[in-house]
């Protein structure tokens, strides 16, 4: 049945017990002492008076006694004062008993000294004055007869005496026995105390600090807690790494969640780019025929050359995007070589030479030297370079300058890394929407997609980099391509 009630009711029921049984054993304490030591003031107040008093009496009486005989020896009037003084002390001391006789006994016994002493005084103030007229013969008889009668008196006090001690006595076993009792509730009190102490320590040990320092091994067991012995503060350090790991847990829930929505908006793409293909890269391809076709045929101009060029180039790029969206669900396979990124920034910039003379828009290209080569696709960073490079012409629609710097850094944890920085000096970015930025079909602009930050973002990761983005609102912005001089696309992303 004990197992049936909870731990908190068992260990609130124990600590219940053990208040209730030391208060109990306080509470019994005190008030036998408050009775003990009212007897005890009874017995120094009143018992020794009353035990003092029986004893005066006698001795009175025996001074009396022998005052009479003195003066029967040598008839001097002094022993006859000393005997009355004794006469008044025994008196004074017989009015005290009175008021310490508790009992019928000791009533009776002081009434019946009382009685005697009556006519004991009579028959000794006789024996005096017989010895005062000369009759010393009388005298002496009468002396006999009082003498008998002092006994009796001095019997009677001595019963008081007993009476009294008698009941001193009694009260002294019946402290005996109070003081027995405590004892006995002391002790048993006692046991209970370390029996439940006992139960209560089992159930702590066994039922509390056990199962926590299994579960803290539990969940550190491959880890040296360094804290032996203290259960409570393994725990504590346990339940520390627990909530950790939850806002951990938490935060890659969190981010799994958006790229499940990423996800669910790649499936979409999926879809469109199937049809997209179909629609598009058919007349492309016709287009391009028709180009080379007229190309052979036609007698063109140097400049009208160049014109065809660009047209057929920039044909070829519109059909890698419709390629680029036909494979956006799946991720792109690099074709990866030992090139400078340097180049790719060349292609981009040589290719959107008419659009940014479109645009109004001038780039400056700072370059001490060229980047090192590292293995990378050269198309898709032109591709990244090719979008960053339009978005800038977009923003800025009265035109503007573009300033694109080229050098390399040394990162602690990542090594030597390759960076290249497109500034332009359009509106900027608002901070509010800078995180959701590179995010795919988030767009600013009434005809955009949404994919170009989220094409770029994805090929540098790809590449093993990452993208930084700086912009205050009115002060341009500035986007920051890292990539690994060792060229491993496997290499953490940023």
């Amino acid at each position: 049945m004990f197992h049936n009630i909870s731990l908190k009711t068992r260990i609130l029921l124990i600590l219940g017990l053990l208040v209730s049984i030391t208060a109990a054993g306080a509470i019994i304490s005190i008030s036998q002492m408050y009775v003990m030591d009212r007897y005890m003031n009874k017995f120094l107040e009143t018992d020794l008076l009353a035990i003092q008093a029986s004893q005066e009496l006698e001795n009175a009486l025996v001074m009396q006694k022998g005052n009479v005989t003195y003066y029967f020896q040598d008839g001097d009037p002094a022993w006859l004062d000393e005997l009355q003084k004794h006469d008044t002390s025994f008196e004074t001391w017989l009015r005290q008993a009175r008021q310490f006789a508790e009992t019928k006994k000791e009533r009776d016994i002081l009434k019946e000294i009382d009685s005697q002493y009556l006519y004991y005084s009579k028959s000794r103030d006789d024996v005096v004055n017989l010895y005062k007229e000369g009759k010393v013969q009388e005298g002496y008889e009468l002396h006999k007869n009082a003498r008998n009668q002092f006994f009796r008196i001095i019997g009677s006090c001595r019963e008081y005496k007993t009476a009294y001690l008698e009941r001193t006595y009694d009260v002294q076993e019946s402290l005996r026995e109070r003081a027995g009792l405590i004892s006995a509730l002391a002790i048993s009190g006692l046991v209970m105390v370390l029996f439940l102490g006992i139960v209560l320590a089992y159930i702590l040990l066994n039922q509390v600090l056990g199962p926590i320092r299994r579960l803290a091994v539990y969940y550190d067991e491959r880890k040296s807690l360094g804290i032996e012995g203290n259960e409570v503060k393994a725990l504590s350090q346990s339940f520390e790494n627990l909530v950790h790991d939850v806002d951990l847990t938490r935060t890659k829930l969190e981010l799994s969640q958006e790229h499940l929505v990423q996800a669910e908006k790649w499936a979409l793409v999926g879809k469109l780019a199937a049809g997209l293909a179909h629609s598009v890269r058919n007349p492309l391809t016709s287009v391009k025929m028709r180009l080379f076709s007229l190309e052979r045929t036609l007698k063109l101009t140097a400049s009208q050359k160049e014109d065809l060029e660009v047209i057929s180039e920039e044909i070829s790029h519109i059909d890698t995007i419709a390629g680029n969206f036909l494979e956006f669900s799946r991720p792109p396979k690099l074709k990866t070589h030992k090139i400078s990124p340097s180049d790719s920034v060349d292609m981009a910039i040589q290719l959107l030479k008419h659009r940014l003379e479109s645009y109004d828009v001038k780039v400056d290209l700072i370059r001490d030297v060229r980047l090192p080569e590292i293995q990378a696709d050269p198309d898709q960073l032109k591709e990244v370079f090719v979008n960053l490079i339009v978005n800038a012409c977009e923003a800025m629609v009265n035109g503007g300058r573009i300033v694109i710097r080229e050098n390399k850094e040394f990162l602690e944890q990542k090594g030597t890394v390759l960076v290249i920085e497109m500034k332009d000096d359009g509106p900027g970015i608002p901070v509010s929407i800078q995180d959701k930025l590179f995010q795919p079909f988030f767009s600013t602009k009434e005809e955009g997609t949404g994919l170009g930050l989220s094409i770029v973002q994805r090929i540098i990761e790809e590449h093993g980099g990452w993208v930084e983005l700086e912009s205050l609102e009115g002060k341009g912005a500035l986007f920051r391509i890292k990539l690994p001089v060792s060229g491993d696309v496997a290499w953490e992303k940023y």
